[in-house]
């Protein structure tokens, strides 16, 4: 069948056997008094166990192996992320610069303004090697002793992706000897793997931002725009106990942007809604896309994609084996839309995007589901799996859950939308 009789005809060729009602089980298993006032959705976050001083203990342990396994002789991080990841220390980025070496052997060392020393004192948990700067010095001076006193004289230096380029030129030039090279090999390979630990915290912001789109969902009305949805679940965050990240929300023909539209948008009966909301749990990220029709009964057109849009989905999940490629499941839930006349490719109409993407502290990190991605899949790898549907000028579907690979095989965080008027299991 070719794609222009499928999108002219909305006919699928392998026909779905759900029951479309009207929004009849959207809130089935909630009580409709939970969603009329963001005060009756209260923490779920007591429970909550932060990242140990062992488990980041075991984190410097293993860069410093893989450093020693790949020639580096020592790391350096900006602030941001990865600096948290390893350190457990959060520290806002600005022009002055506050920089983590960490060694192949021996302790952590810190870089940061004289007058920020109190404050980097209280936050250190591993080390106490500190070198200050005074507003009128390097601290590319600093960091370069700070190498040395490691002793580092000679050979590379690993540099984390993110670490802005000022930070770099100027470390470059107090010690031209060494050589500055990529820090992947490095930092990949630590955070793309996730610990039970972690996967338990993106499991508690899953849960979180499944309330809040609910929540976000009860609170549309005729007439709201984009930012009433987004307002709500930014509540429903902070009510449920979780840092709110985002809350797109786009209708009827905007939804055919994957990114949104920045055109004026009214709700009306019979819209189709396309969400993707997220948190963070101890600095762990949830993300989850739904896609709805607002407030009357989805139209044959609507349902057909719909339940194409979940079939390419369940199919990337059914292709998520240990020990295959990220791409095939890329590959698994684009031959769906490609078999049924979309695409090919990212053409339009189509999915215009990769399937999936790596996520963690991050809302994207390493481990895309992407045409030629080779990486294999191992236990502790969290991606989306997202494929979408986007008819310019009509409307798009998206669908994405999270999944996190075990020893027995792919996980959802969140379990797919059972059908289009649904969202939730």
């Amino acid at each position: 069948m070719n794609r222009r009789k499928f999108i002219n005809m909305s006919a699928i060729a392998a026909g779905s056997t759900m029951v479309i009602g009207v929004n009849s089980g959207m809130f089935a298993q909630t009580k409709k008094s939970d969603f009329t006032n963001v005060n009756n959705l209260h923490s779920m976050t007591e429970d909550v166990k932060p990242i140990t001083l062992e488990e980041r203990k075991n984190r410097i342990y293993k860069a410093q192996q893989l450093m020693q396994q790949e020639n580096i002789d020592c790391l350096l991080l900006d602030s941001g992320t990865s600096m948290k990841y390893f350190t457990g220390i959060s520290w806002g980025a600005s022009e002055r610069p506050m920089i983590v070496v960490i060694p192949s052997k021996g302790d952590i060392r810190y870089i940061c303004p004289a007058f920020e020393e109190p404050r980097l004192r209280e936050l250190i948990v591993f080390g106490h090697h500190i070198y200050t700067w005074q507003e009128d010095e390097s601290p590319f001076k600093q960091a370069a002793l700070a190498i040395n006193d490691a002793g580092i004289s000679s050979g590379n230096i690993g540099v984390e992706e993110r670490m802005r380029f000022f930070i770099f030129n100027g470390i470059h030039k107090e010690i031209p000897q060494l050589n500055l090279v990529s820090g992947d090999p490095i930092t990949i390979p630590c955070r793309m793997i996730k610990s039970n630990a972690e996967i338990a915290l993106m499991q508690k912001a899953t849960d979180i931002t499944l309330k809040a789109i609910a929540f976000g969902f009860a609170s549309l009305k005729e007439g709201s725009t984009p930012s009433d949805f987004s307002n709500a679940v930014a509540m429903a965050h902070q009510n449920l106990g979780a840092r709110h990240q985002f809350a797109g929300c786009n209708f009827a023909e905007a939804s055919a942007f994957p990114h949104g539209s920045t055109t004026q948008q009214i709700l009306k009966k019979g819209d189709i809604v396309l969400v993707d909301c997220g948190c963070t749990v101890e600095g762990y990220q949830s993300d989850i896309s739904r896609t709805i029709v607002y407030d009357a009964t989805p139209t044959k057109r609507q349902v057909d994609f719909w339940n194409l849009e979940k079939r390419a989905q369940a199919a990337g999940f059914k292709a998520a084996q240990l020990g295959t490629p990220l791409k095939n499941v890329d590959e698994a839930a684009r031959k769906v839309l490609t078999d049924a006349g979309f695409g090919p490719e990212y053409k339009l109409p189509g999915l215009p995007h990769r399937t999936g993407h790596g996520i963690g502290m991050d809302g994207h990190e390493w481990g895309n589901a992407i045409k030629g991605n080779n990486e294999l899949l191992v236990p502790g790898m969290c991606f989306s799996i997202e494929p979408n549907i986007s008819i310019v000028g009509e409307f798009g579907i998206r669908l994405e859950d999270c999944v996190y690979m075990t020893s027995e095989g792919p996980q959802w965080f969140s379990q797919p939308s059972p059908s289009i008027d649904r969202p939730f299991v």
